[in-house]
């Protein structure tokens, strides 16, 4: 009998599209997000807020929102959380186009991001293992790592492009209010709210219907569940704390808005494509491991991506060159892919499906945290310590969150397979 193949799994190549299309719309969300707050404020600690108003809800849900994934049907989760963003998209589409946005509104909308994104996360997780044959799960992890990268790449780029052709094609076609100044933020998001449609339906086509399971009401050991599993196993407790700290003091994403327009002087379109740098070097590794998956020393390999993640932030902080800049951010991007596909595959491996959705759940805060709150701190930082100082600092924390995990996680670190 011949091995299944992944283009054969209909319904997960159906979960695929609809997280390409919802995280497109996203990235295009963020990138106009992060540039209409810098104009409206011109500060670093008001874009950090940004991340931290999506990271409060997502962390105080984790535990519910686990718990109801494994007992409903995640499609449905799934659904309503992009539709919950679908109703984000059009309130800033419309402000925006008739000029009363402003910086509390921004806030305000994103923590409904956050409250979409703790149960989005969770339900995605747990939804693809059980659309295709475990024998292909460490390669459909790799695909749709680099697909959503895919999104990552075209969603900032168009958004970019976008607001900086807003107020153009809405003098063009006469619009009211075509001198708003924030009109080409309110395409982006129009633009975004047509992919999250699209996402949502392509969500409603996947047919697989997981087989009724009567689960105890919740309470707080069942809320629990997903916590005390990850701790009892130290391999999956090493690479899910190592993805939060090193991207938590690692990341840039938040201060790119500031090297876009005041260092690199590239507007709005520059700031979609250094958005974008990360994942064109992460969807090049993604679609590589989907061919060639790793099959030994699966803890080295971990580890020394987060290695050269941790350089490439350090190199960027010197970075006054755009298209310097972009190369570094598209190899820190291949590294992270690395450690991306590696992680999830043993979250998803070593996980029962009966726990899928509560153990997705604190892997999405961690997530969550590495991004948002990580977003936060860079603003925080970059207030104190300037754009510059703060990218650094977080490059070196980097590597130094490598090195302690090495001796604090040894079982991680000498881990062959990907299997269990």
């Amino acid at each position: 009998m011949s091995s299944p193949r992944l283009r054969a799994q209909r319904d997960y190549l159906r979960l695929l599209g609809a997280r390409v299309t919802g995280g497109a719309a996203a990235q295009m969300l963020m990138v106009a997000l992060g540039w209409q707050m810098y104009d409206l404020t011109a500060s670093a600690w008001d874009l950090g807020l940004v991340g931290l108003a999506q990271f409060l809800p997502a962390l105080l849900l984790t535990l519910p929102a686990g718990h109801f994934v494994d007992r409903h049907d995640r499609r449905l989760l799934l659904a309503g959380a992009l539709g919950l963003q679908c109703a984000v998209a059009a309130v800033l589409a419309v402000s925006s186009a008739a000029g009363w946005g402003s910086a509390h509104m921004i806030l305000l909308l994103s923590v409904l991001l956050g409250v979409a994104r703790a149960f989005q996360m969770p339900s995605q997780q747990a939804l693809m293992p059980t659309l295709v044959p475990q024998l292909l799960l460490p390669r459909a992890v790799a695909a749709a790592s680099s697909s959503m990268q895919a999104a990552v790449i075209a969603g900032p780029a168009l958004g970019g492009a976008l607001y900086a052709l807003g107020p153009g094609v809405s003098a063009c076609i006469g619009a009211p209010g075509s001198a708003n100044t924030h009109w080409g933020a309110a395409v982006v998001y129009a633009v975004a709210l047509l992919l999250l449609v699209a996402g949502i339906a392509g969500v409603l086509t996947i047919r697989h219907r997981p087989e009724p399971v009567t689960r105890p009401a919740p309470d707080l050991a069942q809320l629990t569940a997903g916590i005390r599993f990850i701790r009892q196993r130290p391999v999956l407790l090493g690479a899910i704390s190592l993805d939060l700290f090193a991207v938590l003091l690692g990341g840039a994403t938040a201060l790119l808005p500031i090297f876009a327009k005041d260092i690199l002087h590239a507007g709005p379109q520059g700031l979609g494509l250094l958005r974008s740098a990360p994942a064109l070097g992460a969807v090049l590794v993604g679609l590589m491991l989907a061919r060639m998956p790793i099959e030994r020393r699966a803890g080295h390999w971990l580890l020394g991506a987060v290695s050269v993640f941790g350089l490439c932030m350090i190199g960027f902080a010197f970075t006054t060159a755009f298209w310097l800049a972009f190369v570094v951010l598209a190899v820190s991007g291949a590294a992270d892919m690395f450690s991306v596909v590696i992680r999830q595959s043993l979250v998803q491996l070593e996980t029962p499906d009966e726990m899928r959705g509560r153990v997705g759940a604190v892997n999405s805060v961690f997530i969550g945290a590495s991004n948002q709150l990580g977003e936060f701190e860079s603003g925080v930082t970059a207030a104190l310590l300037g754009p510059v100082g703060s990218v650094l600092l977080g490059g070196i924390g980097t590597l130094v969150v490598v090195g302690l995990w090495w001796k604090l996680f040894p079982t991680l670190a000498q881990r062959d397979r990907l299997q269990p």
